[in-house]
């Protein structure tokens, strides 16, 4: 259950109301004032259920969660953005809310859409539900957005949009709506939504901020996508309204005890209670009716709607089966439909709407969900056939093949490699909408339909890989399985162990899947190299990130497996690309050492990007600014890591997003650019909240420890360690080991800061973070006056950074040597520190390096020169907002005889992480819609954030931007 759950109180009210399940039309007459209060839509539907709350109508037992309701449509029309799931079983009365929110924005623009089960393998069809009635202003859009949101409607075609590039349009086009009149999005069903329209609305919600937009979405349970977002759960009615309802709608005599049970068996459920009794005379009512205690309350609500269809004629009954079939609620679709069946549309749909269950106007509507699951369920196989070959033939081919061929695959009473083929060929245009979900649901249709076993192994192999990729991992097993069922085929069976191994490195990294992996890329070797190639990289990877909480053998002796497995392994036929070097380079550095490797991986990173594709760069980038980190490579670490963000960004690769984001930020706070590596969090932590995937909050760690915020510190170690343990990413434990070193060795508590390094340098094949640690260990060891156990430790320093021989390197090293050293030679090594350390990127380094040398010359009663260098290193931290090794070097400066002035908070600019990057990029020249499609954010926000930011630095225009942002400023951190 969400943290953002709301549970309101069930208590009776003075004037108990109906919880009326499904629309805002279910009103009638308030029982203080017995005068009507609202009746839209159908009488049938509109018996009794309403009180009037001070003229507002609120639905019987619901005051509170209308008033929630009220409160959220107030503020948007006060200029504020909101976003609140419904939660609550089938019946509750989630529609009705809806209902009475949509009956309370008379003065909004409202949208509407629902999922429909019968459509969830259709790439944003609800999606388009929602945003139809907004596309004429896509031509305000940005040229790429709105691009992505033509191509994933099917209106252009164009290579497939990423769901964030598609989401972002969303977002542009919901602020764009809502510039005329305040917009409320109401999204019913939502569980029953398509993936990809599930994934891009989730995005939208989440970067809601002052857009006026409100959006509502209704569901029995949340999917993944909808996780997380703030929830209202919709409980079942009390006592005390459940009777008040039941003889609100049932007027005759009713047995006391026969009214108790059917309230007890229904449960306080307003749909169970007003449809359930419906089938029954007064008579059965009167003496001792009990209901059915053998279905769940759901089915038993569909089981009622199901015998009151199988009442209407034949042509009715087929015509609600078609239109369940079918949910785009299109009347003109399903009159062609009607008419393949031999049915008169119109005169077919009036029983049905007499009896309260169907409306054929407009629109094409049911009375409510389980209507139409019931019409659907309830009937033959054969029915269903019929009508899904009728709306096949009546669906335009050209204009919306993939549904025509889904419609075509669900007729089919058997295997048909027409059809399957059909399917195929859909799921390739379903994808190149943007809708991998569906792709994947078509791939895995088509391989039941596939009547030659090896075909239709490979088609669920191929099926699996795009669940896989579109996140349904529950549906992967069971597609293997098929694949596995197929003729023998090694090459396919062992990319149904590579697959397989993959699933289970997505589902729990490192710990099962690195052994996994090793044996797949073994088997593969001698059928498909390059396939091999990669699954080593891909299980050195699985290695590294399971660290010390893999599986045994998966580090250390296990690493050295992958490495001598890998250099083992057949070479491949074509000229070595950048991943093969990476491999190589990898290899050779566990298996002959650091020195060995060192010049196979710095060729390998100078190749990225002049041989390899932009897709296949992407997925080893991340891997390649480790490299770069391993060889102490700054100026690759920063052009790699620049490259990942902008191929990632350019690609619209949301699942990538995260981790170039994290690479980014972590140069940025070595660089000194705290600032920057918030907003890179910040956008990080976005990128991982419009997805469900999992991204432990590195970044912020990171962020707290150099900033000197134990309290944030601590909160982010404890976050990050409850969320790494479970998952077996034993790298997480080693970063908060490592962040803590550098946070305690800044606060100047060097026996924490020496064990936490102790610990973190234990795991040296962990990303190249132990060689971080052992800088860490060094400094805290000689403060703590453990020289000797410093001296070895310098020495295992030394292996790597004297090979590198880069600045960054050196300069670490001879900064190292000086902490053990006296006299001449420590002066010359610290002077040669900070020279080497000013020709990189890492400027944190250097101004500790002014730090750690001021403090050595005060010691050496050379005042004047400590002075010089600790005022230098004061400085440079401060301006960086490296408050804990800044406070060492005020304390110094003290200790010299300088008189230093604290700076005060309150004297601070204090802006946001967000509001930072926004007023950088603004100062750049970017206008809001640029801003906006970097950070994720609608025009409007970044214009509302900009208002702030020029209100904290009391300027009135971008211009001043430029002249104001240098002053400093104090960022505060993502929570």
């Amino acid at each position: 259950m969400s943290d953002t759950s709301i549970h309101l109180s069930r208590r009776p009210a003075r004037h108990p109301s109906a919880g009326w399940p499904d629309r805002a039309a279910h009103r009638g007459v308030d029982p203080d004032r017995s005068v009507p209060i609202s009746a839209e839509v159908w009488p049938a539907f509109a018996p009794a259920g309403a009180e009037s709350d001070r003229g507002s109508t609120t639905l019987r037992g619901r005051r509170g969660e209308c008033a929630v309701l009220g409160g959220l449509l107030a503020g948007v029309r006060g200029g504020r953005s909101a976003v609140l799931v419904l939660r609550g079983e089938a019946g509750v009365g989630k529609s009705a809310l809806l209902d009475h929110a949509v009956a309370s924005a008379a003065d909004l623009r409202v949208v509407r859409a629902a999922g429909v089960e019968p459509e969830m393998g259709l790439a944003f069809a609800g999606l388009h539900q929602l945003c139809g009635p907004a596309l004429d202003r896509l031509g305000r859009l940005p040229g790429p957005q709105r691009a992505a949101l033509e191509t994933a409607f099917g209106q252009e075609a164009g290579p497939a949009p990423d769901r964030f590039l598609v989401g972002l349009a969303v977002l542009s086009l919901l602020s764009e709506a809502a510039g005329e009149r305040p917009l409320v999005c109401v999204v019913d069903d939502a569980q029953w939504l398509d993936q990809a329209s599930a994934q891009v609305l989730a995005f939208a919600a989440r970067r809601l901020a002052t857009e006026s937009v409100l959006m509502l979405f209704a569901a029995r349970e949340p999917g993944a996508d909808l996780r997380g977002l703030p929830e209202l759960v919709v409980g079942d009615l009390g006592a005390v309204d459940a009777r008040e309802l039941l003889d609100s709608v049932f007027r005759w005599p009713m047995d006391d005890r026969v009214r108790d049970q059917i309230v007890a068996e229904t449960r306080g459920n307003p749909l169970a209670l007003v449809e359930l009794p419906r089938g029954l005379s007064p008579a059965e009512l009167a003496g001792g009716f009990r209901l059915p205690e053998v279905l769940p309350l759901p089915d038993r609500i569909e089981e009622e709607f199901g015998r009151r269809a199988a009442g209407l004629p034949e042509p009715t009954r087929l015509l609600l089966v078609a239109a369940a079939a079918e949910p785009t609620g299109d009347p003109v679709l399903l009159r062609r439909a009607a008419g393949r069946l031999g049915i008169c549309a119109q005169a077919a749909a009036t029983p049905a709407a007499k009896a309260g269950l169907f409306e054929f106007g407009a629109l094409v509507r049911f009375r409510h969900p389980l209507v139409r699951a019931a019409a659907y369920q309830s009937a033959t196989s054969a029915d269903r056939r019929l009508v899904h070959r009728a709306l096949a033939e009546a669906a335009d081919p050209h204009a919306d093949p993939d549904r025509s061929a889904w419609h075509r695959a669900q007729a089919a009473p058997g295997p048909d490699e027409d059809v399957a083929a059909g399917l195929e060929r859909s799921a390739g245009l379903a994808q190149a909408r943007g809708g991998l979900a569906a792709a994947a649901a078509f791939l895995e249709r088509a391989a039941a339909l596939t009547p030659d076993p090896a075909q239709r192994a490979e088609r669920a192999l191929v099926a699996a890989q795009a669940k896989l990729g579109a996140g349904a991992l529950d549906a992967v097993p069971k597609l293997l399985g098929v694949a596995m069922a197929g003729p023998p085929d090694e090459l396919r069976d062992a990319r149904i162990d590579l697959l397989h191994a993959r699933l289970v490195f997505v589902s729990h990294p490192g710990r099962e899947a690195a052994p996994l992996l090793l044996k797949a890329a073994r088997r593969l070797e001698r059928l498909d190299v390059d396939l091999a190639r990669a699954a080593y990289l891909d299980t050195m990877n699985a290695a590294m990130f399971a660290g010390r909480l893999g599986a045994p053998g998966a580090l250390g002796a296990g690493a050295l497996e992958v490495a001598r497995a890998a250099r083992a392994a057949p070479r491949p036929s074509h000229p070595l690309r950048a991943p093969d070097l990476l491999l190589d380079g990898l290899a050779v550095r566990s298996t002959e050492g650091y020195a060995a490797g060192l010049p196979i991986l710095r060729r390998a990173l100078s190749t990225f990007g002049r041989d390899v594709a932009a897709t296949d760069e992407l997925r080893w980038l991340w891997p390649a600014c480790i490299a770069a980190i391993q060889l102490w490579d700054d100026g690759q670490w920063d052009a790699l890591s620049r490259r990942h963000v902008s191929l990632a960004h350019d690609a619209g690769a949301l699942s990538e997003l995260p981790l170039a984001l994290s690479a980014r930020a972590c140069l940025e706070l070595f660089a000194g650019e705290l600032t920057a590596a918030a907003a890179l969090i910040s956008e990080a932590r976005a990128a991982t909240e419009a997805t469900p995937g999992n991204f432990a909050p590195y970044g912020a760690l990171g962020l707290a420890a150099w900033s000197g915020r134990e309290d944030e510190a601590a909160a982010a170690i404890g976050a990050t360690i409850a969320e790494v343990t479970p998952r077996g990413e034993g790298i997480g434990i080693t970063i908060t080991e490592w962040a803590n070193a550098v946070l305690y060795n800044g606060l100047g508590r060097y026996g924490e800061a020496l064990a936490a390094a102790e610990q973190a340098r234990q795991y040296p094949d962990e990303l190249g973070l132990a060689t971080w640690s052992l800088v860490e260990l060094i400094e805290a060891a000689a403060r703590t006056g453990q020289t000797e156990r410093a001296t070895g430790i310098l020495r295992r320093l030394a292996e790597s950074t004297s090979a590198a021989g880069t600045d960054w390197a050196l300069g670490i090293e001879m900064r190292s040597r000086a902490l053990l050293s006296g006299g001449e030679f420590a002066d010359r090594l610290y002077r040669e520190a900070i020279e080497r350390l000013s020709r990189t990127r890492v400027r944190a380094e250097l101004a500790r390096a002014h730090l750690l040398y001021g403090e050595w010359l005060r010691r050496q009663n050379r005042r004047v020169d400590a002075r010089k260098e600790l005022r230098r290193s004061y400085e440079m931290l401060t301006a960086m907002g490296i408050e804990g090794f800044a406070e060492r070097a005020r304390r110094e400066l003290l200790a010299t005889g300088e008189t230093v002035r604290k700076r005060a908070v309150e004297t601070a600019v204090e802006l946001t992480a967000q509001e930072a990057e926004i007023a950088r990029l603004a100062a750049d020249g970017h206008t809001n819609p640029e801003i906006g499609a970097k950070l994720f954010l609608s025009p409007r926000t970044v214009e509302w954030h900009l208002r702030k930011v020029f209100t904290k630095l009391a300027i009135r225009s971008r211009k001043e931007l430029r002249e104001a942002l240098p002053l400093r400023v104090e960022t505060t951190l993502p929570a």
